[in-house]
């Protein structure tokens, strides 16, 4: 596992951006594993502002995101499809058909877990996973449990997660209770990771990579993948 630690928020952004869009120009036709949250904005707006600026072509790329929230539609603006379509999607010129998120108002939540897995499967996993992580350690949404789980799945959020994520709704009380997500197996067969975090995750980075491997603290399997990278800003 490679640990970088950069001064500022803006650096972290930029050299995320670096690295992932070194793998699009290795590989017009990768396969990106995707984020959401606020670690991962200023990737996206330095990947928008590079195939603005013509040194990116998304034309290729296939993209599949971690996770969704239970219960709503794509067209939600609290949805991760939502998130998605406006923070990276309708700025760069991926083919909206190549962009791949859980349905999370799906009729039949099991049935949308193992189409997915199948999709994700299909695509021969990501080429680049990227990652944020939660104060409690999680990765996706796969939150602390007694064990790692490996495929698609439901979840019920921890309250901690929970609260994290109210801040981004009008009430916490319309926070979804429920997600559906990405399970630790498709990441950890992600040929490489990027994690990244802002100072505010220093404490729980510590944890996760300096600590044993825990299903307590979900990212702390990245320990034993291939080729991670963890980025942490300072500030």
């Amino acid at each position: 596992m490679k640990m970088i630690q950069v001064e500022s928020y803006e650096k972290l952004s930029r050299l995320a951006a670096d690295i992932i869009g070194a793998q699009v120009l290795l590989k017009p036709s990768c396969v990106l594993g995707l984020a959401t949250g606020s670690s991962p904005l200023g990737t996206y707006e330095n990947l928008a502002a590079r195939c603005r600026e013509g040194l990116l072509d998304f034309s290729q790329v296939r993209t599949v995101n971690l996770d969704e929230y239970c219960g709503l539609t794509p067209d939600n603006p609290q949805s991760y499809r939502y998130f998605m379509d406006q923070n990276l999607f309708s700025k760069v010129n991926v083919d909206p058909a190549n962009t791949h998120l859980p349905n999370g108002a799906a009729p039949d939540m099991e049935a949308e877990c193992e189409r997915y897995e199948a999709l994700v499967e299909g695509l021969g996993w990501p080429d680049l996973q990227l990652l944020g992580i939660g104060h409690n350690g999680h990765i996706g949404f796969n939150e602390p449990a007694e064990d790692f789980p490996t495929r698609v799945h439901t979840v019920r959020l921890a309250e901690s997660t929970i609260r994290a994520n109210s801040r981004l709704f009008d009430r916490p009380e319309d926070v979804p209770t429920m997600a559906v997500t990405m399970g630790i197996g498709a990441i950890m067969k992600a040929r490489r990771v990027l994690l990244i975090a802002g100072a505010d995750k220093a404490e729980i980075v510590e944890k996760a990579f300096h600590g044993p491997v825990t299903p307590q603290v979900p990212a702390s399997i990245l320990q034993l993948h291939r080729d991670a990278t963890v980025i942490l800003s300072r500030s």
